[in-house]
Protein backbone atom coordinates (compact mmCIF):
# COMPACT_ATOMS: atom_id res chain seq x y z
CA UNK A 1 0.00 0.00 0.00
CA UNK A 2 3.32 1.91 0.34
CA UNK A 3 1.66 4.32 3.26
CA UNK A 4 -1.29 5.31 1.39
CA UNK A 5 -4.81 5.07 2.86
CA UNK A 6 -6.83 1.85 2.20
CA UNK A 7 -9.96 3.03 0.07
CA UNK A 8 -12.89 1.28 1.22
CA UNK A 9 -16.24 1.02 -0.79
CA UNK A 10 -19.31 0.32 1.78
CA UNK A 11 -21.87 -2.23 -0.10
CA UNK A 12 -24.96 -2.55 2.26
CA UNK A 13 -28.58 -2.08 1.74
CA UNK A 14 -28.84 -0.58 4.81
CA UNK A 15 -28.29 2.91 5.14
CA UNK A 16 -28.43 2.52 8.98
CA UNK A 17 -25.40 -0.07 8.37
CA UNK A 18 -23.52 1.94 5.87
CA UNK A 19 -23.24 5.10 7.89
CA UNK A 20 -21.68 3.11 10.88
CA UNK A 21 -19.57 1.19 8.64
CA UNK A 22 -18.54 4.41 7.25
CA UNK A 23 -18.22 6.30 10.49
CA UNK A 24 -15.71 3.31 12.11
CA UNK A 25 -14.01 3.19 9.11
CA UNK A 26 -13.30 6.89 8.80
CA UNK A 27 -11.95 7.21 12.52
CA UNK A 28 -9.36 4.88 12.25
CA UNK A 29 -5.81 5.61 10.83
CA UNK A 30 -4.61 4.69 7.49
CA UNK A 31 -8.20 3.71 6.42
CA UNK A 32 -10.68 5.91 4.16
CA UNK A 33 -14.37 5.56 3.21
CA UNK A 34 -14.77 6.30 -1.18
CA UNK A 35 -18.19 5.65 -1.70
CA UNK A 36 -21.16 3.62 -0.57
CA UNK A 37 -23.70 1.45 -2.47
CA UNK A 38 -26.87 0.09 -1.42
CA UNK A 39 -27.07 -3.05 -4.08
CA UNK A 40 -25.07 -4.98 -5.90
CA UNK A 41 -25.75 -3.31 -8.98
CA UNK A 42 -24.54 -0.26 -7.67
CA UNK A 43 -21.41 -1.84 -6.34
CA UNK A 44 -20.20 -2.67 -9.82
CA UNK A 45 -20.57 -0.13 -11.16
CA UNK A 46 -18.79 2.00 -8.03
CA UNK A 47 -15.81 -0.50 -8.18
CA UNK A 48 -15.95 0.22 -11.75
CA UNK A 49 -15.18 4.17 -11.62
CA UNK A 50 -13.43 4.22 -7.73
CA UNK A 51 -11.47 1.30 -7.96
CA UNK A 52 -11.22 0.68 -4.58
CA UNK A 53 -8.81 -1.72 -2.23
CA UNK A 54 -11.73 -3.15 -0.64
CA UNK A 55 -15.13 -3.26 -0.83
CA UNK A 56 -16.86 -4.33 1.86
CA UNK A 57 -19.55 -6.52 0.85
CA UNK A 58 -23.08 -7.79 2.33
CA UNK A 59 -24.17 -10.68 1.03
CA UNK A 60 -27.68 -10.26 0.96
CA UNK A 61 -28.86 -7.16 -1.28
CA UNK A 62 -31.75 -6.18 -3.55
CA UNK A 63 -31.79 -7.34 -6.95
CA UNK A 64 -27.81 -8.22 -7.84
CA UNK A 65 -26.90 -9.64 -4.44
CA UNK A 66 -23.25 -9.68 -3.11
CA UNK A 67 -22.13 -12.81 -4.31
CA UNK A 68 -23.39 -11.71 -7.90
CA UNK A 69 -21.67 -8.15 -7.45
CA UNK A 70 -17.98 -10.05 -6.05
CA UNK A 71 -17.35 -12.15 -9.13
CA UNK A 72 -18.69 -9.80 -11.55
CA UNK A 73 -15.79 -7.47 -9.90
CA UNK A 74 -13.46 -10.11 -9.88
CA UNK A 75 -13.90 -11.09 -13.57
CA UNK A 76 -13.62 -7.65 -14.83
CA UNK A 77 -9.84 -6.84 -15.99
CA UNK A 78 -10.49 -3.12 -14.26
CA UNK A 79 -11.30 -4.41 -11.38
CA UNK A 80 -9.88 -7.72 -10.97
CA UNK A 81 -7.77 -6.23 -8.41
CA UNK A 82 -10.06 -5.05 -5.96
CA UNK A 83 -10.41 -7.53 -3.05
CA UNK A 84 -13.60 -8.28 -1.30
CA UNK A 85 -14.57 -8.52 2.55
CA UNK A 86 -18.07 -10.09 2.70
CA UNK A 87 -20.27 -9.83 5.64
CA UNK A 88 -23.47 -11.84 6.90
CA UNK A 89 -25.56 -12.31 10.04
CA UNK A 90 -25.53 -15.36 10.24
CA UNK A 91 -22.86 -17.92 10.61
CA UNK A 92 -24.70 -20.70 9.19
CA UNK A 93 -25.24 -18.52 6.11
CA UNK A 94 -25.02 -21.41 2.46
CA UNK A 95 -23.33 -18.58 0.92
CA UNK A 96 -19.83 -18.72 2.13
CA UNK A 97 -18.82 -21.58 -0.28
CA UNK A 98 -20.53 -19.39 -3.32
CA UNK A 99 -19.00 -16.39 -2.32
CA UNK A 100 -15.35 -17.62 -2.00
CA UNK A 101 -15.36 -18.95 -5.21
CA UNK A 102 -16.67 -16.17 -6.73
CA UNK A 103 -13.27 -14.51 -5.90
CA UNK A 104 -13.84 -12.68 -2.13
CA UNK A 105 -10.65 -13.08 0.18
CA UNK A 106 -12.27 -12.93 3.34
CA UNK A 107 -16.19 -13.77 5.44
CA UNK A 108 -16.94 -12.27 8.43
CA UNK A 109 -20.10 -11.75 10.47
CA UNK A 110 -21.71 -8.55 11.28
CA UNK A 111 -21.32 -8.58 14.88
CA UNK A 112 -17.16 -9.32 14.53
CA UNK A 113 -15.76 -6.39 17.14
CA UNK A 114 -15.15 -3.46 15.30
CA UNK A 115 -11.35 -3.96 15.80
CA UNK A 116 -11.59 -7.10 14.17
CA UNK A 117 -13.05 -5.63 11.33
CA UNK A 118 -11.05 -2.85 10.64
CA UNK A 119 -7.89 -5.03 10.78
CA UNK A 120 -9.54 -7.56 8.45
CA UNK A 121 -9.60 -4.75 6.45
CA UNK A 122 -5.63 -4.39 6.57
CA UNK A 123 -5.13 -8.41 5.96
CA UNK A 124 -7.30 -8.29 2.87
CA UNK A 125 -5.94 -4.97 1.17
CA UNK A 126 -2.43 -6.36 2.02
CA UNK A 127 -3.46 -9.80 -0.40
CA UNK A 128 -3.80 -12.14 2.50
CA UNK A 129 -7.44 -13.80 3.00
CA UNK A 130 -9.55 -14.18 6.11
CA UNK A 131 -11.92 -16.26 7.32
CA UNK A 132 -13.84 -16.21 10.76
CA UNK A 133 -12.90 -19.56 12.33
CA UNK A 134 -16.94 -20.38 12.26
CA UNK A 135 -17.11 -19.64 8.84
CA UNK A 136 -14.13 -22.00 7.93
CA UNK A 137 -16.36 -24.48 9.87
CA UNK A 138 -19.05 -23.70 7.83
CA UNK A 139 -17.35 -23.93 4.12
CA UNK A 140 -15.80 -27.29 5.69
CA UNK A 141 -19.22 -28.66 6.45
CA UNK A 142 -20.69 -26.85 3.17
CA UNK A 143 -18.54 -28.96 0.78
CA UNK A 144 -19.18 -32.17 2.89
CA UNK A 145 -22.91 -31.94 2.37
CA UNK A 146 -22.35 -31.02 -1.16
CA UNK A 147 -24.62 -33.63 -3.24
CA UNK A 148 -22.82 -33.59 -6.83
CA UNK A 149 -19.32 -35.00 -6.86
CA UNK A 150 -16.21 -32.74 -6.00
CA UNK A 151 -14.72 -31.51 -9.51
CA UNK A 152 -11.55 -33.77 -9.53
CA UNK A 153 -8.29 -32.31 -9.66
CA UNK A 154 -5.48 -34.85 -8.86
CA UNK A 155 -3.38 -33.26 -11.58
CA UNK A 156 -3.91 -29.74 -9.73
CA UNK A 157 -1.21 -31.67 -6.83
CA UNK A 158 1.30 -32.40 -9.75
CA UNK A 159 4.58 -31.11 -8.24
CA UNK A 160 3.20 -29.83 -4.98
CA UNK A 161 5.82 -31.49 -2.75
CA UNK A 162 5.30 -33.57 0.77
CA UNK A 163 5.99 -30.37 2.85
CA UNK A 164 3.56 -28.37 0.70
CA UNK A 165 0.94 -30.35 1.16
CA UNK A 166 1.37 -30.25 4.54
CA UNK A 167 0.92 -26.89 4.95
CA UNK A 168 -1.84 -26.82 2.39
CA UNK A 169 -3.61 -29.33 4.65
CA UNK A 170 -3.17 -27.05 7.52
CA UNK A 171 -4.21 -24.06 5.62
CA UNK A 172 -7.31 -26.06 5.28
CA UNK A 173 -7.68 -26.44 9.26
CA UNK A 174 -8.16 -22.72 8.93
CA UNK A 175 -4.50 -22.04 11.32
CA UNK A 176 -3.08 -18.72 10.22
CA UNK A 177 0.68 -18.69 8.93
CA UNK A 178 2.17 -18.27 12.82
CA UNK A 179 0.23 -21.10 14.03
CA UNK A 180 1.53 -23.41 11.18
CA UNK A 181 4.62 -22.37 11.43
CA UNK A 182 4.52 -23.69 15.11
CA UNK A 183 2.81 -26.85 14.28
CA UNK A 184 5.19 -27.81 11.63
CA UNK A 185 8.14 -25.89 13.80
CA UNK A 186 9.26 -24.09 10.56
CA UNK A 187 9.89 -20.19 10.92
CA UNK A 188 7.59 -17.75 9.87
CA UNK A 189 9.47 -16.75 7.00
CA UNK A 190 9.49 -20.21 5.66
CA UNK A 191 5.82 -20.71 5.67
CA UNK A 192 4.84 -17.18 3.92
CA UNK A 193 7.48 -19.28 1.06
CA UNK A 194 5.45 -22.08 1.06
CA UNK A 195 1.92 -20.32 0.48
CA UNK A 196 3.48 -18.24 -2.10
CA UNK A 197 4.96 -21.35 -3.98
CA UNK A 198 1.02 -22.92 -3.09
CA UNK A 199 -0.32 -19.88 -4.90
CA UNK A 200 1.90 -20.30 -7.94
CA UNK A 201 1.64 -23.64 -8.28
CA UNK A 202 -2.23 -23.98 -8.15
CA UNK A 203 -3.01 -20.91 -9.60
CA UNK A 204 -4.84 -19.93 -6.49
CA UNK A 205 -5.97 -16.33 -6.23
CA UNK A 206 -5.30 -16.37 -2.17
CA UNK A 207 -5.84 -18.23 0.71
CA UNK A 208 -9.34 -18.82 0.69
CA UNK A 209 -9.22 -20.49 -2.70
CA UNK A 210 -6.62 -22.95 -1.29
CA UNK A 211 -8.92 -23.45 1.22
CA UNK A 212 -11.55 -24.84 -1.50
CA UNK A 213 -8.36 -26.57 -3.47
CA UNK A 214 -7.70 -28.49 -0.59
CA UNK A 215 -11.08 -30.03 0.20
CA UNK A 216 -11.90 -30.56 -3.94
CA UNK A 217 -8.56 -32.25 -4.26
CA UNK A 218 -9.28 -34.69 -1.33
CA UNK A 219 -6.15 -33.37 0.24
CA UNK A 220 -8.18 -32.07 3.10
CA UNK A 221 -11.52 -34.14 4.48
CA UNK A 222 -14.54 -32.84 6.23
CA UNK A 223 -14.72 -34.22 9.97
Amino acid sequence: MSGAAIRVLVADDQALLRGSFRALIETSPGLSVVGEAADGAETVELSRTLVPDVVLMDVRMPGMDGIEATRRIRAAPETAGVRVLMLTMFDLDAYVFSALRAGASGFLLKDTPPGDLLDAIRVVASGEALLAPTVTRRLIEEFAARPEPARPLPRTLDGVTEREREVLTLIARGLSNTEIAGHLHLSLATVKTYVGRLLAKLGARDRAQLVIIAYESGLASAR
